[in-house]
């Protein structure tokens, strides 16, 4: 039962939690809300193709299904191209492979010091 729950991921039925969120978590809820909104905004300098593009990258290297599948199609809807939305995976996976070095450093320099925190 548990294994199917952890293995079945998310679903779009899952947004009926939403409103429980918000019950449970008024203040947070709707402070989480006005920021998404103003990201989401479409009347700022940086162009809504390009927002939707971002906001994909992220999706991808954060490994949301739900936010993968709407903000491909919210890209689409603003003009993105199938080559654009292909080059975004790129982008995402180049960023956070980029991640990885850097924590790598990190490594190498923890190695070096030989020291744990504990």
């Amino acid at each position: 039962m548990l294994g199917d729950l952890i293995m079945s991921g998310l679903d779009v039925s899952d947004f009926s939690y939403l409103s429980k969120l918000q019950e449970n978590a008024r203040t947070e809820f709707e402070a989480f809300d006005a920021f998404h909104s103003a990201a989401q905004r479409s009347d700022g300098l940086i162009p809504s193709k390009y927002r939707e593009l971002i906001a994909l990258a992220v999706a991808l290297t954060t490994q949301c299904p739900l936010c993968i599948e709407n903000h491909s199609v919210r890209a689409k809807q603003a003009g993105a191209s199938k080559e654009e939305i292909s080059e975004t995976v790129f982008v995402g996976a180049a960023v956070r492979a980029g991640g990885t070095v850097a924590h790598g450093l990190l490594a190498l320099r923890s190695f070096e010091k030989g020291q744990a925190l504990t």
